[in-house]
C-alpha cells in the first residue's frame, strides 16, 4: 500500500512518515518547494518518495496522486494573518480533494485539532469528546480555528458529496523534542519566566509518537472510515505537574507568575464589555483579554480517548515521563525509534 502524507516535513509529518515506514508502508511524502530535503532524517529510505508541490495551486496534485492508495492529509498553516492561513490549510484542502476526486482516490485520514471545539459554551468541568460541541461563533476565535473549522466542513463535503472514505483525526496539544511549552500553560515570556494561567487545568497532550501511531493505525482501519476521532494520552497532567516536569529538564527552572483562571476570567470578561460597549470594538484585543480565546486555552475541563481506543485498537505507547524521557534524551528518535538507519 502506498500512502501519500502531506505536510510531511513538519513537526508531526515527519513522525507519520517515520510510522508509516515502520509498518511496512511505501510513502510518497509531499513537502513545500522551500524544504531541504536532503535534511529530512528519512530522505534516503528506499521506501519514501519525497516530493515538493505548493499545494495552494493544483499543478503536480495528479502526478502526486499516481498510484496513490490512502492520504494522509497534515498540511495545514498555524501562523500568519487570515489570508496566508485561509490560503494554506483551506485553498490547499480545496485543492488536494478536488484531485482526490478526480484520479479516484478516495480513503483520507484528515487531520483536525482540539481548536475546533466551543470551549466557552462547554461547561467548566465537562468532559471533550467526539460529541462534543464545536464552535459556533467563529468570529471570536483565533485565526487558525476558523480555518480549521472551514477545514472540517470540506472534509465532511468530500464525503457527502464525493464519497469520499474518510476519518477526522482531532489531536489534541501535540508535544515532543524541541516542543515542550504548551499554550495552555499560559506565555512564555523567555526561558526564566513562564506566566501561567491557572493551575489544575487537565492538559490535552497527545506525546508526537503516540500521535503519529494513532494516524497511520487509521490508514487500513475500516471502523474509522466515517468516523471522527479525537487523540489525546492516557495520563494527562494538570498545567501545574506538566509545568513542574518539563522544568526538570530545564538548566535552571524559571521565575514562574501564576494567575488564577477566576481572577483572568474576570479581567477578560471586564476587558471585553469595555471594548464592545465603550469603545464599539475598535480596539484589538490581546488573545488573553477575549473570552472565548481564553477559555479555548486554560479552560478546566477533561478529555477522553476512549473512542479512539475502541476504534482503531489504539493505546499510547508512550507514558508522560517516559516520553519527556524520550524528548530531551540524545537518541535520535526519527532513526533510532523507527530503524530508518
Amino acid at each position: 500500500m502506498k500512502i501519500l502524507v502531506t505536510g510531511a516535513s513538519g513537526f508531526l509529518g515527519q513522525y507519520v512518515v517515520a510510522a508509516a515506514l515502520s509498518q511496512g508502508y511505501q510513502v510518497r511524502a509531499a513537502v513545500r518547494p522551500s524544504t531541504a530535503q536532503n535534511l529530512l532524517p528519512w530522505y534516503n529510505h528506499p521506501a519514501v518518495e519525497v516530493m515538493k508541490i505548493d499545494l495552494r495551486t493544483s499543478d503536480l496534485l495528479s502526478v502526486a496522486l499516481q498510484g496513490i492508495d490512502v492520504v494522509i492529509h497534515l498540511a495545514a498553516a498555524k501562523q500568519g494573518d487570515f489570508d496566508t492561513q485561509y490560503a494554506d490549510t483551506v485553498v490547499a484542502t480545496e485543492n488536494l480533494l478536488q484531485a482526490m476526486v478526480v484520479n479516484r482516490v478516495l480513503r483520507l485520514v484528515a487531520i483536525s485539532t482540539f481548536s475546533v471545539f466551543d470551549y466557552f459554551h462547554i461547561p467548566t468541568g465537562a468532559t471533550i469528546d467526539e460529541e462534543s460541541i464545536t464552535v459556533q461563533q467563529p468570529q471570536h476565535r483565533d485565526v487558525y480555528a476558523q480555518v480549521k473549522l472551514l477545514q472540517e466542513n470540506l472534509f465532511r463535503r468530500f464525503e457527502q458529496q464525493d464519497c469520499g472514505k474518510v476519518t477526522i483525526i482531532r489531536p489534541g496539544m501535540i508535544y515532543g523534542r524541541d516542543n515542550l511549552w504548551n499554550a495552555c500553560l499560559g506565555v512564555k515570556v523567555s526561558d526564566r519566566l513562564w506566566i501561567r494561567i491557572g493551575d489544575h487545568a487537565q492538559m490535552p497532550l497527545t506525546y508526537v509518537e503516540n500521535c503519529a501511531d494513532s494516524i497511520v493505525k487509521a490508514v487500513e482501519c475500516d471502523q474509522a472510515i466515517g468516523k471522527t476521532l479525537n487523540i489525546v494520552d492516557n495520563d494527562l497532567p494538570n498545567q501545574r505537574v506538566y509545568a513542574e516536569k518539563i522544568a526538570q529538564f530545564m538548566t535552571r527552572s524559571p521565575y514562574t507568575i501564576t494567575i488564577s483562571w477566576t481572577v483572568m476570567c474576570l479581567v477578560a470578561q471586564f476587558a471585553w464589555q469595555c471594548n464592545r460597549l465603550l469603545l464599539a470594538n475598535k480596539i484589538k484585543l490581546p488573545g488573553l483579554f477575549v473570552p472565548a480565546r481564553l477559555h479555548a486555552r486554560f479552560k478546566p475541563l477533561s478529555y477522553s480517548n476512549v473512542y479512539a481506543q475502541q476504534v482503531l485498537k489504539w493505546q499510547p505507547k508512550y507514558s508522560l515521563d517516559a516520553a519527556l524521557e524520550r524528548s530531551c534524551s540524545d537518541i535520535n528518535l526519527l532513526t533510532e525509534q523507527h530503524q530508518l538507519t
